[in-house]
């Protein structure tokens, strides 16, 4: 029987491979979501910028108070 690092079988260190590489891949997914969510809020932000609306805001409260 194959054998690696002393007396692990090949099957053992395969499987637990995989579920490293499965976990790994869950994560990645994970951070590619939260990234994505990041940059869409970013670019809402700078539209909004863009179309003056915190300065619109500011406004109005400051007349108001």
């Amino acid at each position: 029987m194959l054998e690696i690092f002393g007396s692990l079988p090949l099957w053992l260190i395969l499987i637990i491979g995989l579920i490293i590489v499965i976990v790994a891949w869950k994560l990645i997914k994970f951070a590619i979501k939260i990234l994505l969510v990041i940059i869409v809020f970013i670019v809402i932000l700078l539209g909004l910028d863009a179309l003056n609306v915190f300065n619109m805001v500011q406004n109005l409260i400051s007349n108001i108070l």
